[in-house]
């Protein structure tokens, strides 16, 4: 799955200070869905150009609507955006229609990868492009695809539902960069895969932000997220309850018990993030 990183680039990329411009800012966003479920309260955060930023949370707190209402997908789940604002690069994108967002540099892989399993891997390929109108820059970013992911270049005639889970993310990962994307959205990209995976899709997503993508990356392997992250938000029913830089995030006492593994089950059962939580979030961002 491409070139290995070693730990020490690992601890460079989390250490280095994010750059200041902001690729994705969310401002006190609100999500309801079927006009009476408010799923989002208030969230607001920021990606700036450039780097890496980890979004955690346990299930339900409201990881994937949060990107459903960045790409204009909240309709077809029968949401909508009720306050507040979405902007790329200054540019408000509040609702707009899902091919106009990834037009705008905006491209996300889904949870559980969501490729199209009876056509082959370059067929799949090809769809991430449907935007562009270049060949030349559709062959370029192509290029780059067989680059990050060799494997896929002895496969891309083989139909993409005979592949391994590693390779089916490889698919799915590649198929969002054939847009060319200033940001890249990734939900959940190492569920189910075995460890060894889990690695190599935190090198690639290292490498591709070397190439100068800006990546939001949603897990629920804090670990993994946090090691390669400039920084990070912790998200629980749907507002933001801990923001920092991910050195300070990984090193956090009640992060490292209810996200690291550190608490019991019985323990975690019992409680949640916010009754761990032995601090009270400065406000960041006014409505």
């Amino acid at each position: 799955m491409g070139n290995r990183s070693t730990p020490a680039a690992h601890a460079a990329t989390t250490e280095r200070p994010a750059p200041t411009p902001a690729a994705l800012s969310v401002n006190n966003l609100e999500v309801v869905y079927e006009d009476v479920v408010l799923v989002l309260r208030g969230l607001s955060l920021q990606v700036g150009a450039g780097s890496i930023v980890a979004l955690l949370g346990a299930n339900g707190a409201g990881k994937t609507t949060l990107l459903r209402a960045v790409t204009g997908l909240l309709s077809p789940h029968r949401g909508k955006i009720t306050k507040g604002a979405v902007r790329l690069d200054e540019e408000d994108i509040t609702g707009a229609d899902p091919a106009d967002v990834v037009r705008k540099g905006i491209a996300q892989v889904m949870e559980g990868r969501r490729i199209f399993a009876e056509i082959t891997v370059d067929e799949n390929l090809r769809t991430g492009a449907y935007t562009r109108r270049s060949r030349a820059e559709v062959r370029e970013s192509y290029a780059r695809v067989m680059e990050l992911f060799p494997a896929l270049a002895g496969r891309r005639k083989s139909v993409a539902g005979y592949l391994s889970g590693g390779e089916q993310q490889m698919v799915a990962i590649g198929r969002a960069l054939m847009a060319a994307p200033r940001l890249l959205l990734l939900d959940e990209p190492s569920l189910g895969l075995a460890p060894k995976l889990v690695e190599q899709v935190r090198d690639i997503i290292v490498q591709i932000n070397a190439q100068g993508t800006s990546v939001l990356l949603v897990e629920q392997n804090a670990m993994m997220a946090l090691s390669i992250a400039h920084s990070g938000y912790v998200l629980e029913t749907g507002k933001v309850v801990k923001d920092g830089p991910a050195s300070e995030l990984l090193a956090d006492e009640d992060i490292r018990e209810f996200y690291l593994g550190t608490a019991t089950d019985d323990a975690l059962e019992r409680r949640s993030f916010a009754d761990v939580k032995s601090y009270r979030r400065k406000k960041r961002w006014s409505a």
